[in-house]
Parts: C-alpha cells; structure tokens; sequence
C-alpha cells in the first residue's frame, strides 16, 4: 500500500537553480518533456494565506491542486477558490482528524479504525466538495499526513475515486483497480525540525534528484515531478521559492505543468 515514507531532507552536496536548468536541458537533449504539477494541502477557511496562494497562482499561470477538508471547508473559501479557473480540489481526508492509536504515527484514514466508517466519512465528504466545486473536484484522495491504512486502498475505486496522492517516489501506477497514485515529491516545510522552508538547495535537491530519476528510469513510469506546498504554514521563502521554480520551469521549452484532471485521467 502506498503509505506515506518518512519525509528527510538529502545528504551531501545541495542541488542549484544551474542543477535544475541542467537537468532539464538533458530532457531536451533526450527529446522528453519533464512534466510537473503542484498541490497545496489543508483547504478550509478564507484566510490571508488562501488569498495569497490563489493571487501567486493566478500570477504564474500553473495549475493549482487543492487539497480540501470537506468537513472543515467554510463557503468563502469554497467561493474564493471556485472564482480561480486555474484551480482544482482534492479531497483531502475528511476532517484531518488524528485517530491512530498511541503506538502509531498521526493518521485519520487509519487501520485501527472500522473501515465501513471510514469509507462512509469519505463519501460524505466526497458528495460535499462535489455539490460545492461540481466538475472542478477532482475525485482524487490525498490523506491528511499522507498515510492511509492498508485496508481502504482496495475499496477506493468502487467507492468512485480514480485516483490517490501522498508523498514520495510511487512504488507502482496504480494504487487499487481503477485508481491512479500520483505523488508529490518536494516538500517546501521541514517538519522535523524548524516547521519553515527547507532552503533552496534542499527543495531544489528533491526536485533534481526526481527528474532525474525518471529521465534514466527503464520501466516505463513516468510519474509527474510533485511540489507540495502547505499554504497555512509558509513563511516568505516558501512563497519565494515557488514564484522562481514556477518562473524556471515554465520558461524553459521541456517543462509543463499538469492540471490534475489530466494527471489522474491517465489511468491505464
């Protein structure tokens, strides 16, 4: 099951801006286009941090996931993000509550929990963020803490998800019949330790070192590079960093940034 691995920063040498532009001109060279997308987590009320986050997208012009507690999520933000076209929602758990025992890590989507209960809080709150967005809701589950019980993988499809999302390299295309995992791979806070911006050349280390494994991998899977941002928590680096790895990227000719319908359409 694709249970979140724990999130650690590299070792060794940092990665550079030149790094990254390098690495995607080797794309070029090959003939391949590095494909990106970028998820924002914990969706809930119209805060200043929102408006920002939904400002800077719109001043990039990239594609934007949001993951949304439908439990949580109050009509001026739903507003806010359903004005911005560039703009799509995930469902993010239902009400980002931790309900792991003592022994375990935080987690809402849980195996110590009755799975028929869990499933049922993720309709709800499916059918919720549905009557609120409509077709702008993208049936993809992004567990808060991004971890998810064994148990409830197999029974997303026929619950109608195409697709799941947590953190890190994903072990296979497919999570459970029917549903596509795409990850992100870039997270923008370390948690671990000061809860702020990683830095530059940590970020930009996570970035190079995914594109770079894919454009060498022979398997065939070519999962889309993932920025994970957490708009709540950004200090003012943070909010650098995207405006200038958004600003890199798009204006070199063999990077695209994904909306996420066509992300989790490609299910094979």
């Amino acid at each position: 099951a694709p249970n979140a691995a724990p999130i650690s920063l590299p070792d060794g040498p940092m990665a550079s801006w030149r790094d990254l532009g390098d690495e995607l001109d080797r794309w070029a060279e090959a003939g391949r286009r590095a494909t990106l997308w970028w998820r924002d987590d914990d969706a809930a009320h119209a805060t200043t941090a929102l408006e920002r986050l939904l400002t800077l997208r719109q001043r990039l012009d990239i594609p934007l996931a949001l993951a949304a507690m439908p439990a949580l999520i109050d009509d001026p933000a739903a507003k806010a993000i359903a004005d911005d076209a560039g703009a799509t929602v995930l469902q993010h758990g239902y009400a980002h509550h931790n309900h792991a025992m003592a022994s375990e890590r935080k987690a809402e989507l849980s195996d110590s929990r009755d799975p028929n209960i869990v499933m049922d809080e993720l309709v709800r709150g499916w059918q919720r963020l549905e009557s609120l967005f409509g077709n702008r809701a993208v049936p993809v589950l992004v567990p808060p803490w991004n971890r998810i019980g064994y148990s409830l993988v197999p029974r997303l499809g026929n619950a109608g998800y195409c697709g799941l999302s947590t953190y890190g390299p994903r072990p296979r295309r497919l999570a459970g019949p029917g549903v596509v995992l795409v990850n992100t791979h870039i997270d923008l806070i370390d948690w671990r330790g000061h809860r702020s911006f990683v830095g530059d050349d940590n970020a930009l280390e996570l970035a190079v070192a995914h594109l770079t494994a894919r454009r060498l991998n022979n398997n065939g899977d070519d999962e889309p590079t993932g920025l994970l941002s957490h708009h709540l928590a950004h200090d003012e680096a943070c909010w650098d960093f995207i405006a200038t790895l958004a600003s890199a990227t798009r204006a070199h000719p063999a990077a695209d940034w994904l909306d996420a319908r066509t992300i989790f359409a490609d299910t094979p």
